[in-house]
């Protein structure tokens, strides 16, 4: 297990959390019949840190606030062009992206919201409003 020192450092980094977080026992709070009272504690910051960092990706409570969320993600991908995007605008023949780029676009929206997309799903979001619409099947969001 780390040390309280590696804990801090990995605190200060989101990525390695980001990649902590995906861990089961990470994911919960640590429960005290943990074999080691070091390990117990290491885990109990750890979790703290990782929830503090929102590393999980909130469950949005809207429609409105998956909208946003989405678009703000889409933004933030460099090769979109922010003039050009709208909820209909599509990937690949609007915008020219390639695979690889929607590709990225999925991961994105994946470490968004917290939650894998499996690929047979991700080939079929090639615009805002399907993904949008997929999310709120997903956490049963509708309005």
């Amino acid at each position: 297990m780390a040390s309280l020192a590696r804990v801090r450092f990995l605190a200060r980094n989101t990525g390695i959390l980001r990649c902590l977080a995906s861990r089961p026992i990470l994911q919960r709070p640590p429960t005290a019949n943990a074999a080691n009272p070091r390990q117990f504690h290491v885990l109990q910051v750890l979790h703290s840190k990782i929830r503090d960092c929102n590393v999980f990706g909130q469950p949005p409570e809207t429609l409105k606030e998956i909208e946003e969320r989405t678009i703000k993600a889409l933004t933030s991908h460099e090769k979109i062009p922010t003039d050009k995007l709208t909820l209909d605008t599509h990937f690949i023949n609007d915008l020219g992206l390639d695979s690889l780029d929607h590709v990225e676009i999925i991961m994105a929206i994946e470490d968004e919201f917290g939650f894998e997309i499996p690929d047979m799903d991700a080939e079929k979001l090639n615009r805002p409003s399907e993904i949008i619409r997929y999310i709120g099947d997903k956490e049963d969001i509708y309005e």
